[in-house]
């Protein structure tokens, strides 16, 4: 269902509408002249082939009436677009990163959630970029829709006008799982967002601290917990055990200790474990800390 949940909803709509309509004027219209032609002028009625001169009237006019239509629609679409790229100067700012295939929001404190949960009646900004490939940042109730690139950092803002959760989902193919990329914006009033947005998470032991890193940074995406093969090598009994790598071209026995883990998330492309494709993994060097890398490696020992 597509409710009216931002501010930007009642612009585009009317946008829409007035295509539609111009749309459908133009295919009931040129339906029935199609229609009117066939009747009157079938080759019964006309058997005879004669040349209709030029009418350079109707020629200009069937040029500047399209013209007009496509500079209205233009006018009407530029005026709707153009707020939506200037945010208030009071707009919380929530750093939103896509990758295959997870979405990450982070909160000006450094607090980090899968889903986004917002204020309501207050203006959300969200700086977006990918790790991997061009996502979509796609919100259907609040008519936003904006690539996520690589590289580069790109901006939707909005005022969520209802409170209750809407579906985010991915609009550009990303790969294999871009059918589950999916989160969701959950509108609460401003008091529990503060209060949500203060609580700090329950002190976790270090394996547990680990895998909260793994699913912050997506990776089981293309990791399963459970010995099933994904894009990459499951989790499950990763750690001590031996498996034959792609190294330079050549192949080679590893153990997965702690040194391999380690190379694994800041270099994924030198020792590729055989029958897994090169390139499919970035490197995490610099959003990944060394203190992180040990929290993982506990989690790893401790899913035998």
């Amino acid at each position: 269902m597509y409710y009216e949940a931002s501010n930007f909803v009642q612009g585009v709509d009317s946008v829409f509408k007035l295509i539609l309509g111009i749309a459908f004027f133009f295919l009931i219209g040129i339906t029935a002249m199609m229609i009117f032609f066939i009747i009157k002028y079938n080759k019964k009625k006309h058997p005879k082939a004669t040349q209709v001169p030029n009418n350079t009237a109707l020629e200009i006019t069937w040029t500047i009436i399209p013209l007009g239509l496509v500079l209205l629609m233009f006018y009407y679409g530029y005026m709707a677009f153009l707020p939506m790229r200037k945010p208030p100067k009071d707009v919380m700012i929530v750093k939103t990163t896509g990758r295959m295939w997870t979405w990450d929001f982070e909160y000006p404190n450094g607090k980090h959630s899968k889903v986004l949960i917002v204020p309501l009646k207050k203006a959300i900004r969200l700086d977006m970029t990918s790790k991997d490939v061009i996502h979509g940042m796609f919100i259907p109730s609040f008519r936003l829709k904006e690539d996520v690139i690589p590289g580069k950092q790109t901006m939707i803002w909005f005022i969520p006008e209802l409170e209750g959760t809407f579906e985010i989902f991915c609009s550009a193919y990303c790969g294999i799982d871009h059918s589950i990329m999916q989160s969701a914006v959950n509108v609460v009033p401003e008091q529990e967002f503060i209060k949500w947005l203060a609580e700090k998470p329950k002190a976790d032991i270090t394996a547990l601290a680990g895998l909260e890193i793994i699913k912050r940074n997506g990776c089981v995406a293309c990791h399963s917990y459970d010995g099933s093969k994904k894009i990459g090598p499951s989790f499950k009994g990763l750690f001590g055990s031996k498996h034959m790598v792609i190294t330079d071209e050549k192949e080679r026995e590893i153990t997965a200790d702690t040194s391999y883990i380690r190379t694994s998330i800041f270099d994924p492309n030198k020792d590729v474990v055989k029958g897994f494709n090169k390139g499919m993994m970035q490197s995490y060097q610099g959003v990944i800390s060394e203190s992180d890398i040990k929290s993982i490696t506990e989690y790893f020992k401790s899913i035998k």
